[in-house]
């Protein structure tokens, strides 16, 4: 049946290829009647204008298919398969789902050259042809205000991880359900009445010394926030609540800590973290797109006609987002390399920290919180991958949340906005042009020898604020957080923050598309047949393991039944109990290893 449906639509758009060569060769002929110069001038407009009037009659026999065939075919023949270059020669067209690997990786190496350059000019292609049809895209700006997050906490003794205390926090907790509790717990806050605005089209870079509590502020306007600690204040999306939509959807976290499947590759990873996020509502937009430009007589560009429709597909093994998220962020140099594990070689540890980044750019969330995704870079990757999130950022109106431990100056000047953080409190938070200028007006300057971002995590610290004293004529004062965060709210971009916070977001603003209600973007059988094409492959991998142990068992199970073929036999308790309790200790040590090795190669 696919192979029918594949080749009436190959017949139908040769038919509309036909009629469009017959209608354009009409009017050739029209033309020569009435001009004045005869054919040598129809001679030099053909060779003038050939290659437009094939792209004409290409795009006019795409706008003839039917809605769901034209939003999988494109035009651009460059990338056709080799086995289909027969039937590319009559039609002209391609389905994007029948794109190669080989195809996929050529069209980024042509595309993409440059990362950082080529990205940018490829986006302003995809934002221009949006604008063209007056499409918006959907945007997302977070708010929270006075935010607290405490957590009780064991002291002394019962702090310490053993089993004893394992076992009484255990029945503690059934006892708190009753409401009895015996133990007293320290109550410890991380955050404290913090309050800010994440704007969409603006990079936005969380900045804070250790345990200034940046990572559960990520945490919890991801909505990911651990369950037992106590929440309090307000966080929205478009004005939205967190239990009125999916947060988990809606957005993305990127987590410092790098956990993966070894024994898969670095394509593979993103492929199934592709498969298992979707594609959200880009094919929503396409259909939209297709419709108005259809409307307007608007040819888009074939290369980001194809881009846009390679990477609305769903159920794709292998999405052409993929190929790009790997250009972007450096790793196609070992695309086809293991991930590795402590038992296995794989890539090093800073491309492990651009994979787990990875994982969830492929994604259609544009809401990204990310904790600390420069660990194990160097400040050159470092300053290519957070480029490119700069253009994605203001080219397509996402929204980017970001912190950085001691990012390199010129990374730094990429950010529109700057959240400092220290002990649990906002010191600041507005345009990075003006953070120098509140602490100025505090009494600190930042030395030319120092970056903006160290002397931003310094200058609050009780060690090493003095040497920022501008006024040597008065004696030092030390300025703890509290007076910062009160200065601030008296700063000009304090009070302009204050003011928006006022306003609630208006939620008829908000775009349909912009949150996620569904709790799976993907259906139930297409991530149950994801899982299984992964522990699959991995079982190919490790086929050898899974056959011995296979065929191991089988034989001790064999001859464990031959047991049953003597009902009645003579018998010694004293001899056949010791071979009993050997028998039992052989087959609890075969099922013990057999166990442990299997379970071993499916990690």
């Amino acid at each position: 049946m696919e192979e029918e449906g594949k080749l009436s639509i190959s017949r139908s758009v040769s038919r509309s290829i036909g009629r469009s060569f017959s209608r354009a060769a009409g009017s050739w002929r029209m033309e020569d009647v009435f001009s004045a110069g005869g054919g040598a001038s129809h001679d030099g407009r053909s060779s003038r204008h050939s290659m437009e009037d094939e792209e004409a009659l290409r795009w006019a026999a795409l706008e003839k298919l039917p809605t769901y065939n034209r939003l999988r075919t494109t035009i651009f023949k460059s990338y056709i398969p080799a086995d289909q270059q027969e039937m590319a020669n009559d039609t002209m067209l391609l389905d994007v789902r029948e794109l190669d690997p080989h195809a996929r990786q050529s069209f980024i190496d042509k595309i993409f050259k440059v990362a950082e350059e080529d990205n940018e000019r490829f986006l302003r292609k995809f934002r221009d042809r949006v604008d063209k049809v007056g499409i918006s895209l959907p945007t997302v700006e977070v708010r929270f205000k006075n935010l607290s997050v405490e957590a009780d906490c064991h002291v002394g003794d019962r702090a310490l991880p053993t089993l004893i205390n394992a076992a009484r926090n255990i029945g503690e907790s059934l006892l708190g359900m009753v409401g009895i509790s015996f133990t007293e717990k320290a109550k410890l806050r991380i955050l404290k009445d913090a309050s800010g605005i994440i704007k969409p089209g603006r990079m936005a870079l969380l900045l804070g010394p250790p345990s200034s509590g940046k990572t559960t502020l990520l945490l919890a306007l991801a909505g990911r926030l651990d369950p037992h600690l106590k929440l309090d204040g307000e966080i929205t999306y478009n004005g939205h609540a967190l239990n009125e939509f999916e947060p988990r959807r809606t957005s993305a976290y990127i987590s410092q800590n790098d956990i993966h499947v070894g024994e898969l590759t670095v394509k593979e990873t993103l492929d199934f973290s592709a498969r298992c996020q979707g594609v959200g509502s880009r094919l929503e937009m396409l259909t939209e797109l297709a419709r108005r430009e259809k409307e307007a007589g608007i040819f888009p560009e074939a290369e980001v006609d194809l881009f846009m429709k390679a990477t609305a597909i769903e159920g794709d093994q292998s999405s052409l987002i993929t190929y790009y998220t790997l250009r972007i962020l450096g790793l196609d140099v070992c695309r086809d390399t293991f991930v590795g594990d402590q038992m296995r070689r794989g890539i090093s540890g800073g491309q492990k920290k651009r994979v787990t980044t990875g994982e969830m750019l492929v994604g259609p969330a544009k809401t990204l919180f990310m904790d600390e995704i420069s660990t194990g870079l160097d400040s050159s990757t470092t300053f290519q991958i957070v480029k490119c999130l700069q253009q994605v950022v203001h080219l397509t109106e996402s929204t980017i949340f970001m912190s950085l431990l001691q990012p390199a100056p010129e990374t730094f000047d990429l950010f529109d906005d700057i959240i400092l953080l220290s002990e649990g409190q906002i010191v600041y938070q507005g345009p990075r042009d003006n953070v120098v200028e509140f602490f100025e007006s505090c009494g600190f300057k930042c030395p030319d020898r120092k970056g903006t971002a160290d002397f931003l995590q310094e200058v609050t610290s009780k060690k090493d604020q003095e040497q920022y004293w501008v006024d040597r004529s008065r004696p030092y004062r030390y300025i703890p957080v509290s007076e910062f965060a009160q200065r601030f709210k008296h700063f000009h971009v304090g009070e302009k923050l204050s003011s928006e916070l006022a306003v609630p977001y208006d939620k008829n603003q908000s775009h349909k598309a912009a949150l996620v209600y569904k709790k799976f973007l993907v259906p139930k059988m297409e991530l149950l047949k994801a899982s299984w094409d992964k522990e699959w492959l991995l079982m190919k991998r490790n086929a050898f393991i899974y056959v011995f142990k296979s065929i191991q068992i089988v034989f001790i199970g064999f001859i464990c039944t031959t047991l049953y073929l003597r009902t009645e036999m003579k018998h010694n308790n004293e001899v056949d109990g010791a071979i009993y309790v050997g028998a039992l200790l052989n087959s609890l040590l075969i099922n013990m290893f057999n166990g442990l090795a299997i379970f071993r190669s499916s990690l």
